[in-house]
């Protein structure tokens, strides 16, 4: 790994030393306030919970929102998606527009584990909208789904994606007897760019309390590879890569920002407290499996187990997730590190 990156950065063995030991940074991921709830344009009085933005979500919805104190509306999921006993609203995390969750919730039954479920897009790009049936596939297991947005590159640079993905967890976990949710077990699951967050927020410290595990679908888990597949030898989609992490570094170069790409590389923050992982790439997509295979031989050496399937073709992202076999892999590899629902 270590050659691959000088490689990149064209640095001296002590350059390289230097920005491989920078400290990450620092990021509150705890300054969010309680998650807002954001009602659909025609709320039912008698299951929306009352719109304060400071206020915590009652556990069982049931006062009518009231006309002073409600945020703007923002359309919910239909609820015609979710199972018979399950809950769906909008709620923010933040005050930027694209710090939004939709949380999916049973109203009966034990306290269910949460799947966290993160979009891809490049950085720049995508929405949780296109996540609704991944959404209603978890929720049809039993758990808490919380199907996230998150401030895009363009919106913010790095780290300002992974402190999202931070602040939206906590703010379930704090509220989680209004979810009827379990605290304590939790896993992410993202597509894309959505998995290199996943990743990066695993490996952020030394593990994330109540995070069981990671599931990365194409992730591109080492930008640094992506900036040196995408020079002018690479594909047209590899290019297109570099120029999106270069974007998500703010418009910076490795060899110009050393720290903030030694912040997005995920394998330099492999630590004995990071969850296992699980991820999945075609053989010859854009994403190589190979960046997958780097923070696997890094967790590997904190003790941290990693599998990493490799698919024929070049689907990504999604489309890989619709394989034969992906999606069915996947909740079985989730059912094992969850449990199962009861009830």
């Amino acid at each position: 790994m270590a050659t691959a990156v000088r490689t990149v950065l064209g640095m001296g063995a002590a350059a390289l030393a230097t920005l491989m030991l920078a400290p990450p940074d620092a990021q509150a991921a705890t300054s969010a306030g309680a998650p807002v709830h954001r009602p659909s344009a025609s709320p039912n009085p008698s299951a929306t919970p009352s719109a304060r933005p400071s206020a915590r979500p009652p556990a069982r919805p049931s006062a009518s929102p009231s006309p002073s104190s409600s945020p703007s509306p923002s359309a919910s999921p239909s609820s015609a998606l979710a199972p018979p006993d399950v809950r769906i609203h909008t709620y923010a995390y933040g005050s930027h527009a694209r710090q939004t969750m939709d949380v999916w919730w049973h109203t009966t039954g034990p306290r269910r584990p949460a799947v966290f479920v993160i979009h891809g897009g490049w950085w720049s790009g995508g929405d949780k909208k296109y996540m609704k049936s991944i959404s209603r596939s978890y929720s049809e297991l039993g758990y808490t789904v919380v199907n996230l947005d998150y401030r895009l590159s363009g919106d913010a640079a790095w780290p300002a994606q992974r402190t999202d993905v931070l602040a939206a967890v906590s703010a379930v976990r704090r509220h989680a007897a209004s979810f009827n949710t379990d605290p304590g077990r939790y896993v992410l699951v993202g597509f894309s760019a959505g998995g290199h967050l996943a990743a990066a927020v695993g490996a952020y410290g030394d593990g994330r309390p109540g995070l069981r595990g990671v599931v990365g679908i194409s992730p591109p888990v080492s930008p640094l590879s992506a900036f040196a597949d995408g020079s002018a030898f690479g594909t047209k989609e590899q290019q297109k890569l570099r120029k999106a992490a270069i974007k998500l570094a703010g418009g910076c170069t490795p060899a110009k920002c050393p720290r903030i790409w030694s912040s997005m590389e995920v394998p330099f923050h492999a630590s004995p407290g990071d969850p296992p992982m699980l991820a999945f790439h075609s053989s010859e997509e854009f994403v190589p499996p190979y960046q997958s295979e780097m923070l696997k031989d890094s967790l590997a050496s904190v003790g941290v187990r990693m599998i990493v399937k490799t698919m024929a073709g070049t689907q990504h992202s999604s489309p890989l997730y619709r394989e034969p076999g992906v999606a069915e892999t996947v909740q079985s590899w989730i059912v094992a590190r969850l449990g199962r629902v009861a009830g």
